[in-house]
C-alpha cells in the first residue's frame, strides 16, 4: 500500500494503546479545515514510506508497540488495506482505522475478515447537509450504512468531531451528534489552525474548555463514554 507518512510512536492515537501511525494519500472529501492538505489535494507530491521501513520498525519494538493506526487522507480509498491490514495481523498487531465513513463495503470487509480491532469514524455535521461541512456535494447515505455497521459489529469504535468555531454550533452540534445516539464512544476534538486547507481557517482560535464543555453535555446524553481532545 502506498503510505505518505509514519509516526513510529504515538501515546495519543488510540486510547489505551501504544501505536506506530501510517498515513495514506487522497481523500474524497476538501474539508476547510484539515490539516493535512498535502496529503488531501496533492498526494503524489509527498514522499511515499516503504511499508518494509514500517515493519522493520514495528517487528523490531514489538515489546511496546500493541499495533497500528491507519490513518489519511481517506485509507479505505487505497486498494491495498486490505492486504496491508492482512500483514499486521498475520504479524499479531493490533489495527485501528481512521475514516470517514464513505465506503461501507471496505469497512465490511475488513469487519467480517478480523482484519481490525478499533474503527474511529469523523462525523463531520449534520446528514441534510453534510457538503456544507466538507467542502463537496454528498449524499450521506454511505455514512448512514457505516454507522450502523460500525454500532453493529462488536468490535471497539469511536464516532468523533472536531469543533470548527462558527461552523458548529450548539444547534449543529446536538443534530449531528444525535444521528449515532446510543453510541458507545464520543470524542469531541478542539479545532486546530494554522494549516487548514481553506486559509480562512486559520484566522480562528482554538477553543478553551469552557467552550468546549456545553459540547460535551450534549454528548453525554448521547454516548456511553465522552472524551474531549486537544486540551
Amino acid at each position: 500500500m502506498k503510505l505518505k507518512g509514519f509516526v513510529e510512536t504515538s501515546f495519543v492515537d488510540w486510547d489505551g494503546q501504544v501505536c506506530s501511525v501510517v498515513f495514506t494519500g487522497g481523500c474524497n472529501f476538501q474539508c476547510g479545515f484539515c490539516f493535512n492538505g498535502a496529503l488531501v489535494l496533492e498526494p503524489d507530491t509527498v514522499v511515499d514510506v516503504p511499508e518494509d521501513v514500517v515493519f522493520a520498525f514495528i517487528e523490531k519494538h514489538n515489546d511496546f508497540i500493541d499495533g497500528v493506526c491507519i490513518t489519511g487522507g481517506e485509507p479505505t480509498l487505497s486498494s491495498g488495506l486490505v492486504d496491508f491490514c492482512q500483514k499486521l495481523k498475520g504479524k499479531d498487531f493490533l489495527v485501528k482505522l481512521d475514516t470517514n465513513g464513505t465506503n461501507p463495503e471496505v469497512l465490511k470487509t475488513l469487519i467480517d475478515s478480523k482484519l481490525v480491532d478499533f474503527v474511529a469514524m469523523d462525523i463531520k455535521g449534520p446528514w441534510e447537509n453534510y457538503g456544507d461541512f466538507i467542502g463537496v456535494p454528498f449524499n450521506a447515505e454511505q455514512l448512514k450504512e457505516s454507522v450502523k455497521l460500525i454500532m453493529d459489529s462488536g468490535i471497539d469504535y469511536e464516532f468523533r468531531t472536531t469543533i470548527v468555531p462558527e461552523l458548529h454550533t450548539l444547534e449543529v452540534f446536538e443534530k449531528l451528534v444525535a444521528q449515532v445516539s446510543g453510541a458507545k464512544k464520543f470524542c469531541i476534538q478542539k479545532f486546530r489552525s494554522g494549516m487548514c486547507l481553506d486559509p480562512k481557517f486559520n484566522e480562528k482560535k482554538p477553543q478553551t474548555d469552557d467552550e468546549m464543555k456545553p459540547f460535551v453535555e450534549i454528548a453525554e446524553k448521547h454516548a456511553t463514554v465522552v472524551k474531549m481532545r486537544g486540551k
